[in-house]
């Protein structure tokens, strides 16, 4: 059995138009949701073993506030630069390519991408992943390899503004 949690980057500010859309940071609502989700993935008690995110400001920030909040070691979140903006297609190939030494792992990045794999691995319709919105994703499998479009089953969609 393989999990994949597939995390929407919080909320980013647009408050300085000259930089770079990569160099974007969070605003001040997504720094508070960024840990409030951490919180609440710590208890999920989900075991998550590995953290992978975009190397964008906003997603690793993200990945970091969370990691913290979760009690994961900021030191072990790896970065892809890859998952930048990148389409279901190209994050499928990202998963298959995973070590299968983890069963659960974190993936932090960026729509449209991150809502289309969603639904493309599990046929699930979400319209949109609100920002920091997580999705945890089951695959009957043995290998990362083995991930296909509609091979997993959405076992939850959690986002800040649910049950508030």
């Amino acid at each position: 059995m393989k999990t994949l949690y597939v995390n929407r980057h919080a909320k980013s500010s647009w408050d300085h138009p000259d930089l770079a859309d990569f160099d974007r940071p969070l605003n001040n609502r997504g720094l508070k949701d960024a840990p409030k989700m951490g919180k609440r993935l710590l208890n999920r008690n989900e075991g998550i073993q590995l953290f992978v995110s975009s190397s964008a400001n906003r997603a690793i920030t993200t990945s970091r506030l969370m990691a913290k909040e979760a009690g994961y070691p900021l030191d072990r979140i790896e970065e892809i630069r890859e998952i930048y903006h990148a389409s279901a297609r190209t994050l499928l190939e990202l998963v298959n390519d995973f070590d299968d030494k983890y069963n659960k792992i974190i993936m932090f990045g960026h729509n449209p991408g991150f809502t289309d794999l969603t639904e493309n691995l599990t046929g699930e319709y979400l319209g949109n992943m609100p920002t920091c919105a997580i999705c945890k994703i089951e695959f009957n499998v043995d290998s990362w390899k083995e991930v296909s479009f509609e091979s997993g089953l959405l076992k939850f969609f959690d986002y800040p503004k649910k049950d508030a």
